[in-house]
This record gives C-alpha cells, sequence and structure tokens, in this order.
C-alpha cells in the first residue's frame, strides 16, 4: 500500500490488536488476527484476506505500520482507492478490534464514499454499517 496510517499505537493496543477479533454475527464484517507482527484483516463472510499489515516497534514507545498490502483482485475485493483503503485499515483496528469511537475516521469515510460514489445524500449509518458492519454495541 502506498499510504499507511500514520497512527501509534500504545502497547496496550498493540496488545489487544494481536489478540484479534472475531465476528459475533452475520451483520459483523472483519475477522481480525495476528500472525507475529503482521495482522490480517479477513471479510467474515467469505474469510477472504483483504489487508495484512506489518507493524514495527516505534523508538519513543509503541507500534506503528510499517508496511501493509491491500487484495487488488476485482472478484475479491472492489476496492482500488489507496486513500480509502488507508482509512479502511485504521478503522477497523481502531473501530473494531480496539472498540474506539473513532468519529474522525467514520466521518472521514462517510464523505470519502459519498464522493466516490456521487451518492452525496447516502445516510451515514448505511455507509458505516456497508463498510465495516460495526457491532451495535459501538
Amino acid at each position: 500500500m502506498p499510504r499507511l496510517p500514520r497512527r501509534i499505537w500504545s502497547g496496550e493496543d498493540w496488545e489487544r490488536i494481536q489478540r484479534g477479533y472475531a465476528a459475533r454475527d452475520m451483520d459483523e464484517k472483519w475477522n481480525v488476527f495476528a500472525e507475529g507482527e503482521v495482522v490480517f484483516l479477513h471479510r467474515s463472510w467469505t474469510g477472504r484476506g483483504v489487508f495484512a499489515a506489518t507493524f514495527a516497534p516505534v523508538d519513543d514507545g509503541g507500534w506503528r505500520i510499517a508496511s501493509a498490502v491491500v487484495e487488488r483482485d476485482p472478484q475479491r475485493y472492489r476496492g482500488t482507492d489507496d486513500d480509502y483503503d488507508c482509512l479502511m485499515l485504521e478503522l477497523v483496528l481502531s473501530a473494531i478490534v480496539l472498540g474506539e469511537e473513532a468519529q474522525d475516521l467514520r466521518s472521514e469515510l462517510v464523505e470519502l464514499t459519498r464522493r466516490e460514489s456521487g451518492a452525496a445524500d447516502a445516510p451515514a449509518g448505511v455507509i458505516q454499517h456497508s463498510a465495516l458492519g460495526l457491532r451495535s454495541d459501538s
């Protein structure tokens, strides 16, 4: 991926990310798991891998994404926008795995989706659920 999230995750965040996340029902769209310092994000319904992000420690503490790849086969993942992919990677980790509100990221998702789709009036909740399948308690 040419663009990566710039966020520095704390040691506590990294521990939680390493534990992963398993979708609990059909409304949740992501499964996340780690193998060493690589975190994999798969669609829950199909099991297909969409992202693989390699984390690295930061000198002053915390962890960052040092490199990442995204699926580009249009039969497996329809994403083709680098900004969208960067946002989705960070948003799934923040909102789904860590359970954060991530309001700025959610707003950015809605704005980017509306702009790219040409559907300026698409409801924010529908956009978020379609992309993330956010848990009802998020």
